[in-house]
């Protein structure tokens, strides 16, 4: 089995996060690489840069299928182009948003979500009431700290994990969802500083992925998940026509 974690921004630094916290969960026999981005933000913390990290994530699709990849993980809690990446990808495609608050919603009543920056709770919000969460997320908080600082400040780690704790008290939630992959390699030490479940959505949506083919489970190829009709594009887009 091979499965492929898309890092939606640029930032190499990131991914090899991202690629160790996915790899320390999947089992013997599942080959798991991680890739950068080839265009878009160096990292997205707002509908801009949202959408404009969509075509990287699409190219990296289109080279797994072209590599026989059979499943991939969105490294962004902003699921950005899941969709489209659905419709591309034979096997499954997991978000790590959906993958993340679907794990949480079977650890008690309710989760709360911490994220980056304040500016991105709306979208925690759209997604959670997308995936049918929302009566379980009591809700949604935000450190402040941009994306790429959670590399670099080395107050981070103390920042989110007291984030984490206000939001279990002031929300009485059973469970915390960490909403950025670049949080992924703190889960553990959150867990322990305050003492519920803590769900890092790069390894819940690995997981997902990796039961899914084990199942022998892809998607069924019909209606809106159909491989997108052939089409010519124009612009910096032509790349990205099919046949």
């Amino acid at each position: 089995m091979r499965i492929r974690v898309v890092n939606p921004n640029t930032t190499r630094a990131m991914t090899d996060t991202i690629e160790q916290c996915a790899g320390a969960v999947v089992g013997p026999g599942t080959l798991l690489d991680a890739v950068t981005s080839a265009m878009g933000p160096a990292s997205i913390e707002s509908h801009y840069d949202e959408a404009l990290s969509v075509p990287g994530i699409l190219d990296a699709i289109a080279r797994g299928e072209r590599d026989g990849v059979d499943g991939y993980v969105i490294a962004c809690f902003g699921d950005p182009g899941l969709d489209a990446a659905r419709e591309l990808a034979a096997g499954p495609v997991i978000g790590i948003a959906e993958a993340a608050m679907r794990a949480a919603s079977h650890l008690g009543r309710g989760f709360s979500i911490v994220t980056t920056l304040d500016r991105t709770i709306g979208r925690a919000e759209d997604l959670a009431e997308h995936y049918g969460m929302r009566r379980f997320c009591r809700g949604i908080h935000a450190c402040e700290i941009p994306v790429l600082a959670l590399d670099t400040d080395p107050n981070a780690r103390k920042i989110v994990t007291e984030a984490c704790r206000e939001a279990v008290e002031a929300d009485g939630s059973d469970a915390i969802v960490l909403g950025c992959a670049g949080m992924a390699d703190l889960c553990a030490h959150i867990r322990a500083e305050i003492g519920v479940p803590v769900v890092d959505g790069v390894a819940a949506a690995t997981l997902t992925v990796q039961s899914l083919v084990t199942l022998g489970l892809r998607k069924s190829g019909r209606g809106e998940f159909a491989a997108p009709p052939s089409k010519t594009y124009r612009g910096v887009l032509r790349p990205f026509g099919r046949p």
